[in-house]
């Protein structure tokens, strides 16, 4: 005989079927999220209006009048909020690219040094760990900020390779002029990078099927050297590099970093690459050591059994706490508004402050950050994808 539970007692039909029961409190959840919104729109409409303001993006139009030091974009004070918040982006953005690149060499490289047989360097280097790991990281910021600015003057600035200067106004470095030869090189150096990746897909396959292994990378590097040239050579013009030279109280030409860019990609990269040591560490001691004595039966060396054998392998362990330090880098650039570098949280800081249009400045940001987020994990998924181990 069919019996029904207590807690069903006295409900309607409908409520024993799974699929309607579902979709009926999904309604339910829907109406409660609609008419939170609705709540919440009417109540700041009613509260902006109080104050004079009202609920949109026309502001973006109006001059902005925020001085940016420095922007990868022309960009004056008369130009408009879209524009200076574009500029803060950029800004974001090379702090990011750059902190990225940056973390993976110098985590990669201290997590390998991390499991060194030499006492004093593995111990060298696992004090710096946890010594950057435990520290803060706004204090980290601050404190490079102060040694930037602590090295000498203009006039007396530290010249550690040729054409780069190092002085209390940043870093002065040389870089090509852009003209038609440059453009032209710009895409030489891109048809290089894809003959390069084509080349070496192709000696891996080769390797896979034959076990032949085939040194590819003279070639590789001819493709990246000579396409540019070569494209640079068909405009007839030449490829013109500025470097800096001292002219009075300033460096002329080549391109700066300022104190504070630097002060930020510093401290970012180096808190950032503490953790990032520690997750490739992880990885290595992840892949067994019969790999390890296997590869050395083979007669590799070290460097190449950690490059081909090791490395491949650990890559499943260390490429998704990799892609969240990612997303902690690019989120904690925000903090270079307390060191002055005006990224975009510090430009949509000041314009919040001199328009009133907070809920507007805050959804851009939150938009911004957002889709940067979603694609740097949608691009390390896809990477982690390839390097994932498939059983066949």
């Amino acid at each position: 005989m069919q019996t029904t539970s207590p807690s069903n007692v006295g409900a309607p039909a409908w409520w024993y079927d799974r699929t309607a029961r579902a979709l009926a409190l999904q309604a339910a959840l829907l109406f409660a999220v609609v008419a939170a919104s609705v709540f919440f729109f009417s109540n700041v409409q009613t509260n902006m209006a109080a104050r004079g303001l009202t609920l949109g993006f026309g502001f973006l139009d109006r001059a902005a009048g925020i001085p940016i030091g420095e922007s990868l974009i022309p960009y004056t004070p008369s130009n408009s909020y879209a524009r200076a918040l574009l500029a803060g982006l950029l800004n974001t953005l090379r702090v990011a690219v750059f902190g990225c690149l940056l973390v993976t060499l110098l985590g990669v490289f201290l997590g390998v040094l991390r499991l060194s047989e030499n006492p004093l360097l593995s111990g060298l280097v696992g004090a710096y760990i946890e010594i950057v790991r435990n520290t803060p990281v706004v204090l980290q910021l601050v404190f490079w900020l102060v040694v930037f600015q602590q090295l000498p003057s203009v006039r007396e600035a530290l010249n550690p390779l040729p054409g780069v200067y190092l002085s209390q106004r940043g870093l002065k470095i040389p870089v090509l002029e852009w003209n038609d030869a440059a453009a032209y090189a710009l895409v030489g150096l891109a048809l290089g990078i894809a003959a390069a990746v084509w080349t070496m897909r192709r000696a891996r396959a080769h390797q896979m099927q034959t076990g032949e292994y085939r040194r590819v990378w003279p070639i590789c590097l001819g493709y990246l050297v000579l396409l540019p040239l070569a494209a640079a050579q068909l405009t007839g013009d030449r490829l013109v590099l500025s470097v800096p030279e001292l002219q009075g109280f300033n460096f002329a030409g080549g391109a700066e970093l300022s104190p504070e860019f630097a002060a930020l990609l510093t401290g970012l990269v180096i808190y950032t690459a503490a953790f990032v040591a520690e997750i490739v560490r992880s990885g290595i001691q992840s892949v067994g050591k019969g790999q390890w004595e296997a590869s050395r039966a083979l007669g590799l060396s070290n460097g190449r059994i950690m490059r081909l054998v090791i490395l491949p392998q650990a890559l499943r362990v260390i490429v998704p706490p990799l892609t969240s330090q990612y997303l902690n880098l690019t989120k904690n650039s925000s903090l270079a508004i307390v060191i002055g570098y005006q990224d975009l949280f510090s430009v949509s800081n000041t314009s919040i402050n001199q328009t009133g249009q907070a809920i507007e400045v805050i959804f851009i940001m939150m938009t911004v950050y957002l889709v940067l987020s979603l694609l740097t994990a949608a691009g390390m998924n896809v990477y982690n994808t390839r390097v994932a181990l498939k059983e066949r």
